[in-house]
């Protein structure tokens, strides 16, 4: 059910829509190296594979997980040994780039500014902590999204009338629910979900019904893709472990990302984001803690860095929680794209020249640490959103701390 062109790819119409960036670059030939970012399942690989057809240029694939600088010296050699015989404009594909070390990486640098191979890297993590900075400043970083309902649902309509064993089965998919669910926004977990569904079909019975996938599905699944998705699965299950102060439970998900060889750093990443987001100022230590953590274990590797993400893992599981600054900044961001760039009231604006503070740039601003007595008369949002209240301390001994210190300044303009 792969794809070959762009007007058969599913999701991504941003990038590859009519007249959107990617879709542009690819149409013109003039093609930059560049990073595909996004989660397992949205078609990383097949757009790579559809950009080396529609430009008939040579195609060379590797994975970060079993390669190394060999494989890639072995691959730029042939593309320069070929030259204009059939070697121009080749694209080299590296799957989970990620994973790729630092000397890795640096020996494709020489070969993607010389353009003797075109590069596209495929991760699932932020590039900017993953891929060396030499080699992201050469490359055009696009960024793919989970695919929509309709998008799955589309692909399961494909898949049922187009493919040759499937459309002669003359299946129905009543509901589609728990297809999705299992899948995740992954379109090939979803395919394999459909497969595994259809094979379970009793000899007489040609509908699947959301009963019938929860029934036969879920266990198979996990069997049938060890290496896809259930790495996001488990680490969504140590992330809400943590989240609700289970040490225990929290250490077992651990534990089966470290024997399923995960890398150190992204378990520590993940950590560092929840530090934040979860535990935030009930317990400001944490995040130091979490970011001590994934220090460390850049610097140590395996086997030795389990013990030191054990105690960070301990630590945040057992530190009290609050998401109020998480919460506080998307109700700021969502009053922002509501509201759109309001001034700046003319207190708080700088005054560098000095016609600025003749026309009232910073006029009647009252220094914080000099005006003790009014300091707190002052107004620090845009006038039309005047007493909003965007963090709201949790209920915790720390935060609660934090409300009482803000309702003594405040005097009751913010209701705490």
């Amino acid at each position: 059910m792969r794809p070959k062109k762009l007007d058969d790819y599913f999701g991504q119409k941003h990038l590859v829509g009519i007249g959107q960036p990617l879709r542009k670059a690819i149409e013109s030939g003039s093609l930059p190296s560049m990073i595909f970012w996004g989660p397992p399942g949205v078609g990383k690989t097949t757009l790579a594979q559809i950009i080396s057809e529609t430009l008939d240029r040579p195609f060379y694939s590797l994975s970060a997980i079993n390669s190394g600088v060999k494989d890639i010296r072995d691959i730029i050699n042939k593309v320069q040994n070929q030259g204009m015989f059939g070697g121009q404009n080749a694209i080299l594909f590296i799957d989970e780039i990620h994973r790729f070390s630092k000397s890795q990486q640096d020996s494709l640098l020489n070969a993607v500014e010389k353009g003797i191979i075109t590069l596209i890297g495929a991760t699932t993590e932020n590039p900017s902590f993953e891929v060396i900075s030499a080699l992201l400043s050469r490359c055009q970083t696009y960024i793919l999204q989970h695919h929509t309902k309709k998008d799955l649902e589309d692909l399961i309509t494909k898949a049922l009338t187009e493919d040759n064993v499937l459309r002669k089965k003359n299946i129905t998919v009543k509901e589609t629910d728990a297809l999705l669910r299992i899948s995740g926004g992954d379109a090939r977990k979803l395919l394999n979900s459909l497969e595994i569904a259809i094979n379970a079909l009793p000899p007489n019975q040609k509908e699947i019904t959301n009963e019938f996938v929860l029934k036969n599905v879920q266990q198979s699944l996990t069997n049938y893709d060890k290496n896809g998705e259930q790495h996001y699965d488990i680490v969504s299950a140590m992330i809400k472990s943590i989240r609700g102060s289970d040490p225990n439970g929290a250490l077992y998900w651990m534990a089966r990302m470290i024997e399923g060889g995960e890398e150190a750093k992204f378990i520590a990443r993940r950590l560092l984001i929840l530090a934040s987001e979860d535990i935030g100022n009930a317990n400001p230590t944490a995040f130091v803690m979490a970011n001590t953590c994934f220090d460390a274990v850049s610097k140590i590797g395996w086997p030795e860095s389990r013990i030191i993400l054990s105690q960070c893992i301990t630590y945040l599981a057992s530190s009290p929680k609050s998401n109020a600054s998480y919460m506080a900044i998307n109700k700021a961001q969502e009053i922002v794209k509501e509201t759109g760039d309001l001034p700046v009231p003319l207190h708080l604006r700088n005054a560098p020249t000095k016609l600025m503070k003749e026309i009232g740039y910073g006029a009647d601003y009252q220094y914080s640490h000099n005006a003790t007595n009014t300091l707190h008369q002052q107004e620090f949002l845009p006038k039309q959103l005047s007493n909003t209240v965007f963090y709201t301390p949790g209920n915790n001994k720390r935060e609660q701390s934090m409300k009482q210190y803000l309702n003594f300044v405040w005097k009751g303009k913010y209701d705490y």
